[in-house]
């Protein structure tokens, strides 16, 4: 449901990209994958049109850090969110770290 706020414990990952670029994701699945995949569809239905590489806007908490961002759908992973580095220093994330995450969407 739209404007609704979901929360959930999942691993913080890296992916390496061909330039030896690091980027941090949070994987978002089950019970709210499911409400991400729905709120998208539903955008898709209302504006005739997706938005891009099909992502979903949404505000995001983890400790005390808040800020706006989107999840993107991933064939393998269910939907990822990207934590950006400023957020991983304030609340002392690395890679691997189990962490609670606060989404509205």
């Amino acid at each position: 449901m739209k404007g609704e706020t979901y929360r959930l414990t999942t691993p913080l990952w890296r992916w390496s990209g061909p330039s030896a670029a690091n980027w941090y994701f949070l994987t978002i699945d089950g019970g709210v994958g499911e409400a991400l995949s729905a709120t998208a569809l539903m955008d898709r239905l209302e504006q005739g049109k997706g938005r891009g590489w099909g992502s979903v806007r949404l505000r995001i908490r983890i400790g005390a850090s808040a800020w706006q961002t989107s999840a993107f759908p991933s064939k393998e992973q269910g939907w990822i969110v990207p934590v950006k580095a400023a957020v991983r220093r304030a609340e002392g994330l690395t890679e691997g770290d189990a962490v609670t995450v606060q989404l509205q969407f």
